[in-house]
């Protein structure tokens, strides 16, 4: 009878097992997503549009173009070397007019004839005007006017592009390289205004009509180049002779080369640009009047400056005991010693005038 009733409970909980089973996988299937239901939940992505590499745009090479060499031609910047004419009367006198015409008239007063046979005395001097003292200030003064910019390198400048009526420039500039100061080697107006752009490059450039093709292009590196304002220095080659026959001690200028401070490798330097024969120079300078601080109606023409040595300089080199043929900052390396002995000179010079007479 146990042995029954055990058999009946065994079954009976096999039953129910078999229920709880069957409700299980019931569940699970009615809890899946069916696939019609799948395809309409799914969020699809935008499509991913590969868009085509565009096309090299066409080069229209002609065939015909040659390499070509380009040079710079600009004009020589910060020196205003074209004069800028006053459209109205620019002074408040009514006949300034005039007095200008007269101005560009102007001539040098022919020197007095000196003969070698008569010259007792007879020594070659080279000194240095530094604009930046007070009585040379003239030589940087900045303005303009209807002779252009007024400083004494802008007039030297515009020196060299004067000529006669034959076409041949008044002014001939020569090289200084070397130290070259005899006038040997005459050089261009091309050459000087390259010389103030600084030194020549050169770089290969495309063509734009045929990239197959480089064309040359000669360009100024302004690196080396020197400032307008730098070039406050001149320097003077004068002959003090003495003259036998007047018994009187002339001072006649030769020559004028500016000199410009330039910086190599972090150190200034100076640098002589070119030489003038002052003589040629002259006519020039005789149309140019100095700025004067004291009184603008009362002024002289540079020629006159130079004439009366209204400037103040210091030797830098002369022909007196001088064997080697050099320059004072290279037979003394400390500045003041170099002044003291360009005095010297001076001295010397002097003194030779004044021992010529008798009291």
């Amino acid at each position: 009878m146990k042995k029954n009733i055990f058999l009946a409970i065994l079954g009976l909980g096999i039953f129910l097992g078999n229920i709880a089973t069957a409700q299980f996988s019931n569940s699970s299937k009615k809890k899946a997503t069916p696939a019609a239901a799948q395809k309409d939940t799914v969020v699809k992505a935008a499509p991913t549009t590969v868009s085509a590499a565009p096309a090299p745009a066409t080069v229209n090479t002609d065939a015909e173009v040659k390499a070509t060499k380009i040079v710079d031609t600009t004009i020589v910047g910060g020196f205003n070397a074209k004069a800028k004419k006053s459209l109205r009367n620019n002074y408040a006198f009514a006949s300034e007019t005039k007095s200008r015409k007269t101005l560009k008239e102007r001539v040098p007063l022919p020197y007095q004839s000196l003969r070698e046979e008569d010259a007792l005395y007879s020594e070659f001097v080279w000194e240095e005007i530094d604009g930046r003292e007070k009585i040379n200030r003239p030589f940087i003064y900045q303005a303009y006017d209807d002779n252009g910019d007024q400083r004494f390198f802008a007039i030297l400048l515009r020196a060299l592009q004067e000529k006669y009526d034959d076409g041949t420039p008044k002014v001939t500039p020569f090289s200084a390289e070397g130290g070259d100061d005899r006038f040997t080697q005459p050089i261009s107006e091309e050459e000087v205004s390259a010389m103030l752009k600084g030194s020549l490059d050169t770089q290969l450039v495309q063509n734009a009509n045929n990239p197959n093709v480089y064309d040359t292009s000669v360009i100024y590196n302004t690196k080396l180049a020197p400032n307008p304002d730098s070039i406050y220095t001149f320097r003077l080659k004068e002959q003090f002779i003495f003259d036998n026959k007047t018994s009187r001690m002339y001072c006649r200028i030769i020559g004028i080369a500016p000199v410009a401070s330039v910086v190599y490798n972090n150190k200034v330097a100076k640098k002589t640009l070119f030489w003038l024969y002052y003589p040629e120079l002259r006519s020039v300078l005789s149309k140019y009047e100095v700025y004067n601080p004291k009184n603008i109606s009362n002024r002289i023409t540079w020629e006159e400056l130079f004439e009366s040595r209204y400037f103040n300089g210091y030797i830098v080199k002369s022909t007196i005991d001088n064997f080697n043929d050099k320059m004072l900052n290279a037979l003394y390396k400390d500045p003041k010693r170099r002044l003291e002995e360009g005095e010297k000179i001076r001295q010397k010079i002097f003194d030779y005038e004044q021992d010529r007479w008798v009291y």
